[in-house]
C-alpha cells in the first residue's frame, strides 16, 4: 500500500511539474503571459469597481475635486496671511476673496458680452453673407444659397420643436442644482483643507494599524506634491495662454474677445484637445464677424499658440510635477472622457498622474537607515 502511495504522488507531482511548464508541456512564456493577465484582471475589474462608485456619488465625487483644487491653489496664500493674521480669518479672506475674485470676473465678461450684443447681431448677419460668398468661390465652390437653406431650416425646426425644446431646458434644471449643491460643498470643505487639512490627515493616519502607516504617509504626500503641482501648472499654463489669445484678439478686434478668452482659459484644463477647440471656435467668430483674412490670422495663432504650449510652456511648467508621456495623456484624456464626458477629460491626467507617483513612492522605498 505504501508502495501505491509513493507511485501515485509521484505520478501527481510529475503531473504538477508538466503543468507547470518544467516538463515542457506549458511554454515558459505562455506561463509569463497567463501570471500578467489574471493580474491585469483584477487591476481592471478594481478600477472599474472604483469608477462605479464614483459615479453613483459623483456629486460628491466632484465636490471634493473641487475643493482639492481649491486647497492646491489657496494654501499656500492662506499660509502667508497667517503669518499676520489668525489663522481661520486668513483662511476666510484667501477663500472668499478668490470666491469674490473669480465672480467679479464672470459679471465683466457678462456685461461685455451683453453690451457687445446688439453690435453683434449686425456683424454676424453680415458675416454670414461674407462667409456664403467666400464659400462659393474657389477652392469651395459650394451652392448659392446653401448656408441660407440651412439657416431656415434651422430656424423652422427650432420652431416646429419649441415646447418640446423648452419642456427639455426645464427638466435640464436639476442639472443647475446639483451644479450648485456641488460648488456649496466644495467650498465648505475647501475651508476645512486650507485651515486644518494636514492634521486631518495625521488624525486619519493615526486610525491605520502601526505597520500601514509609513506607507501611507509616503504614498499620500507623494500624491499630494503630484496634485497640488499639477493643478498649480495648469494654472499657469491656462493663464498663459488665455493672455497670449486675448491680447491677440483684442488687437485683431474680434467680437466677443473678452468671453472667448474666458473660454481659452478654462478649455485649457483639457490638456491637447481643449485648447485647439476653444481657438477654433474664436476662428468661426472672427470669421463672421470680421471675415477670412482675420479668420485666417486666427488660425495661424492656433498653431503658434499651440506650438508654444506644447513644447515650450507646457513642458517646462508640468515636467516637475507630472511625468508621464504625451502617449499616456492622450489615452487618459479620451479614455476619461469616454467614462465620464467632459469631467472625465478633465480629472483623468491628475488621476492618472497622481496613480503614477504613488506607485513610484512606494516602489522605490529604501529601508530605514539607507540614503
Amino acid at each position: 500500500m505504501a508502495r501505491v502511495r509513493r507511485s501515485g504522488s509521484a505520478v501527481l507531482a510529475a503531473a504538477g511539474r508538466a503543468a507547470d511548464g518544467e516538463g515542457g508541456l506549458v511554454h515558459p512564456g505562455l506561463r509569463l503571459a497567463a501570471a500578467y493577465a489574471w493580474r491585469l484582471l483584477v487591476v481592471g475589474a478594481a478600477i472599474y469597481l472604483a469608477f462605479r462608485v464614483l459615479g453613483r456619488f459623483e456629486l460628491v465625487a466632484i465636490a471634493v475635486f473641487l475643493a482639492l483644487v481649491a486647497t492646491a491653489l489657496l494654501r499656500p496664500l492662506a499660509d502667508l496671511l497667517a503669518r499676520v493674521l489668525p489663522r481661520p480669518l486668513a483662511v476666510a479672506l484667501a477663500v472668499f476673496g478668490s470666491l469674490f475674485a473669480v465672480l467679479g470676473l464672470l459679471a465683466l465678461v457678462g456685461n461685455a458680452a451683453a453690451g457687445e450684443a446688439g453690435r453683434l447681431v449686425g456683424e454676424f448677419r453680415g458675416g454670414i453673407g461674407r462667409i456664403e460668398r467666400w464659400l462659393e468661390g474657389p477652392p469651395f465652390h459650394v451652392r448659392r444659397g446653401t448656408l441660407s437653406g440651412l439657416h431656415d431650416k434651422i430656424s423652422s425646426f427650432v420652431s416646429s420643436h419649441r415646447s418640446a425644446l423648452i419642456s427639455k431646458a426645464l427638466s435640464s434644471a436639476g442639472w443647475v442644482v446639483e451644479a450648485l449643491t456641488a460648488v456649496v460643498l466644495a467650498l465648505f470643505c475647501s475651508l476645512f483643507f486650507v485651515h486644518s487639512g494636514d492634521r486631518m490627515w495625521r488624525w486619519f493616519r493615526g486610525q491605520l494599524p502601526a505597520g500601514a502607516q509609513s506607507p501611507w504617509d509616503r504614498a499620500a504626500r507623494a500624491a499630494w506634491r503630484t496634485f497640488a503641482g499639477y493643478t498649480r501648472g495648469i494654472i499657469v499654463v491656462a493663464a498663459s495662454n488665455a493672455a497670449l489669445v486675448g491680447l491677440a484678439l483684442l488687437v485683431l478686434r474680434v467680437p466677443l474677445a473678452l468671453p472667448l478668452t474666458l473660454l481659452v482659459f478654462f478649455a485649457t484644463f483639457i490638456p491637447l484637445i481643449g485648447s485647439p477647440i476653444a481657438l477654433a471656435v474664436a476662428t468661426v467668430v472672427a470669421l463672421a464677424g470680421r471675415g477670412p483674412v482675420i479668420a485666417a490670422v486666427v488660425l495661424v495663432l492656433i498653431v503658434v499658440v499651440g506650438q508654444f504650449e506644447g513644447h515650450v510652456l507646457h513642458p517646462l511648467v508640468m515636467s516637475w510635477a507630472v511625468q508621464l508621456h504625451p502617449v499616456a495623456v492622450a489615452i487618459s484624456v479620451i479614455a476619461g472622457s469616454i467614462v465620464a464626458g467632459v469631467i472625465g477629460a478633465v480629472v483623468a491626467v491628475p488621476m492618472v498622474s497622481v496613480a503614477w507617483s504613488v506607485t513610484r513612492a512606494l516602489r522605490d522605498q529604501r529601508p530605514p537607515g539607507r540614503p
